[in-house]
Formats: structure tokens, C-alpha cells, sequence
């Protein structure tokens, strides 16, 4: 008997991406209010361009916007600040690592915030373990 199973819509990973928000640190999480967390099914060809990428594949989550501790208070945002899931290549790293999704999404949520306060990937991988059961 075949099932017709769907993969997760858009709309299923910025759930999970909300969701994931609540299980971050609250002292960071408070300061992520003004970040806008879109989902979209690749980059587009100037992040492609710009980040150098072989395949729109390559990269499953990007930060854009000015990270805080290079903002200044008489700053006026050109943009907000936002930070991009990339669906497809999201789905295809989950097929291949077997990894939960909602972890999957989580862990590149974690680090594109992670962007936004300029953390090192060490200080990253610290914060996604102490929000997780």
C-alpha cells in the first residue's frame, strides 16, 4: 500500500523555526525581537553569487543585517535584519543525515542567531546544547 506523504511546506519549517525560537536561552532570545526569520525554498542568485555557493544546496540558513556588537545607537538600519531557512536544502541534509527535522531546524536556526550577536562557532554549539531535552 503506497502512502502519499508530502515533505514539509514552507509554512511546516517556520513552525518549526518558531518553536525552535522558544527553546533559545531567554537572555539571547530577548534580543532577537526586531530579526524577521523567513523560510524560502533556496537562496536567491545574488546570495548565490555573493556567497560564492557551487550548488544553491550548499547553504541552509543565512543571517543578513548588521550583527550587534558592530551596531551603534545612531544607526538607522538600511534593512532589517533577517535571518533565511532554506527549505529545500534543508530537506535534503535531513534525508541524508537522518537527523530529526525539527533538530535540523533548530541547529540552523541557533546559528544564524548566532551571527546576529557575532558568536564563534564555539559559542554557538554551547548555546544550541543548553536549550535542548
Amino acid at each position: 500500500m503506497a502512502m502519499n506523504v508530502l515533505p514539509p511546506s514552507l509554512a511546516d519549517l517556520e513552525e518549526m523555526a518558531q518553536q525552535a525560537l522558544t527553546t533559545i536561552p531567554e537572555e539571547l532570545r530577548r534580543h532577537v525581537g526586531n530579526v524577521v526569520i523567513r523560510v524560502e525554498e533556496f537562496p536567491d542568485e545574488d546570495t548565490e553569487k555573493a556567497m560564492e555557493l557551487e550548488s544553491p544546496f550548499d547553504i541552509l540558513g543565512l543571517y543578513q543585517g548588521v550583527a550587534l556588537p558592530f551596531q551603534t545607537t545612531g544607526m538607522q538600519p538600511n534593512a532589517l535584519d533577517m535571518i533565511f531557512l532554506y527549505r529545500r536544502p534543508i530537506l535534503d541534509y535531513w534525508c541524508e543525515t537522518g537527523e530529526a527535522l525539527d533538530h535540523v531546524v533548530r541547529h540552523v536556526l541557533v546559528h544564524e542567531i548566532g551571527h546576529h550577536f557575532g558568536f564563534s562557532d564555539e559559542d554557538m554549539e554551547r548555546i544550541e546544547g543548553e536549550g535542548e531535552d
